[in-house]
């Protein structure tokens, strides 16, 4: 529908068994669209071809995680997680931390405010663990732990995400309404073509309506 291009759909689920392109025209600029397969469970550690799904996903500058509302969060927590396993961030921004290996010097830690996930020597003991014995660490914010560790390994992609809720037609309304007022969340129902309207200040989804007219 978006790109002129067939993808196989039908109730059940992972019907897309490869990749598939189209191109979107959107206001004279050309947007490539890649439809991939559904990731499962363990796809970070190679299950189901998961780790050339996700070597697709870390070339792109944005992701759209298609879910299944009746599935609530736990559809998007284990999609996020395989995700995360391989070094995305989604919705995330860089930890204001500042990282310099150095040839000499020893190990400097300093901060620009209180912190309370990390200190000065838990610090050094996780870059012991990297065998890294000279360096400077600088924090500009109270983070974490992991976000050390990320910042650390130096290879982490930091990129949007969209997360949009198929099938909000076998949900109730007041379901419906709290996955709109989700962040960077999109509600939709492919099987009736309708999607949330009017969205209210707070980001609560007031009406519906089809995306297409019926033919006549």
């Amino acid at each position: 529908m978006l790109t002129g291009t067939h993808s196989e759909a039908a109730s059940y689920e992972f019907t897309t068994l490869t990749c598939i392109p189209g191109i979107i025209h959107y206001n004279d600029t050309k947007i490539q669209l890649l439809d991939l397969p559904g990731i499962i469970e363990g796809a970070s550690e190679g299950k189901g071809r998961g780790r050339q799904v996700i070597a697709v996903s870390k070339s792109s500058d944005i992701v759209l995680m298609i879910l299944d509302a009746s599935k609530r969060d736990g559809h998007r927590q284990i999609l996020t997680k395989e995700l995360e396993a391989v070094g995305l961030r989604l919705n995330k921004r860089p930890p204001r931390i500042y990282f310099k290996k150095k040839k000499v010097g020893g190990f400097s830690f300093n901060s620009t405010l209180p912190l309370t996930h990390v200190d000065e020597k838990l610090c050094y003991q996780i870059l012991h663990e990297y065998k890294i014995h000279n360096a400077e660490v600088l924090f500009r914010e109270d983070a974490t732990v992991d976000d050390l560790i990320d910042v650390i390994e130096g290879n982490r992609k930091y990129m949007k995400c969209i997360y949009v809720y198929n099938k909000i037609d076998v949900i109730g309304i007041d379901d419906v309404d709290k996955l709109a007022r989700q962040p960077n969340s999109v509600v939709i129902s492919c099987n009736l073509k309708t999607t949330c309207k009017n969205v209210g200040r707070n980001g609560s989804c007031e009406s519906l309506h089809e995306t297409t007219r019926p033919a006549t």
